[in-house]
């Protein structure tokens, strides 16, 4: 019986089994495999793959918060007279209205594809305008490589979120911290704890407070503060 909330699920293998069942999820698989496949027939790999893997990794904090902030968190406005409102903010206000819901975590497939053919594209032209910067050619390959890092990054977003609406409890460090802040974010103050898959984002851009300096916000379930 597919689950409808979080709290219904609580062991790792029950998450993984109602995640791979959603539709966006698949999605980025598909992509990380067609990604990893025309990379390896491509073949020639050298030190600028592991420039681009790296790259990305240094460029993906950064576009998580910004995507959460600027999009999930943009609020209606009026544009030439008409009201605008996005639907990545509709979407994230409906999770934040009932973040216990397992149907409103993910992306929608056209979120997703919006990510994998827009936003990872977009990350990995900047690394491509970048490398231009340096002598010599730039290979088809490790753009390759970067689009699929992006991917699987992106893989890793969904599955981490997915998770923390579980109640699968931490066990790593490292989960732990990331299952705090996003607990923070939705359950004490929507401003801060933007970052899902990590704290880098927020501590350098200045949204990770002491959670006790924190009022807490009568808005984090409705996004209308």
């Amino acid at each position: 019986m597919t689950a409808r909330v979080g709290s219904e699920v609580r062991t790792l293998g029950g998450a993984w089994g109602e995640f791979r069942a959603k539709r966006a999820p698949k999605l980025i698989a598909a992509a990380i495999a067609l990604a990893l496949a025309a990379r390896i027939a491509l073949g020639d790999f050298t030190w600028r793959d592991v420039a681009a893997v790296a790259f990305m990794g240094v460029v993906y904090p950064f576009g998580e918060w910004a995507i959460h902030v600027y999009c999930c968190h943009l609020r209606p406005f009026t544009f030439r007279g008409r009201r605008i409102d996005l639907p990545t903010a509709r979407a994230h206000r409906e999770h934040h209205e009932d973040p216990h819901s397992l149907d409103l975590i993910n992306f929608s497939p056209r979120e997703a594809l919006a990510i994998l053919g827009l936003a990872v594209p977009t990350a990995v032209a900047l690394g491509a305008g970048l490398a231009s910067l340096l002598p010599g050619p730039l290979p088809l390959g490790p753009l390759v490589t970067a689009l699929f890092t992006g991917y699987v990054l992106v893989g890793a977003y969904e599955w981490t979120h997915f998770l923390i609406h579980t109640a699968y409890r931490p066990r790593s460090r490292y989960y732990r911290s990331v299952w705090r802040n996003h607990r923070l974010h939705h359950f004490k103050n929507e401003r801060y704890w933007h970052g899902i898959t990590n704290t880098v984002s927020d501590r350098v851009l200045g949204t990770h407070p002491q959670a006790s300096d924190v009022r807490r916000s009568r808005t984090a379930r409705s996004l209308t503060g």
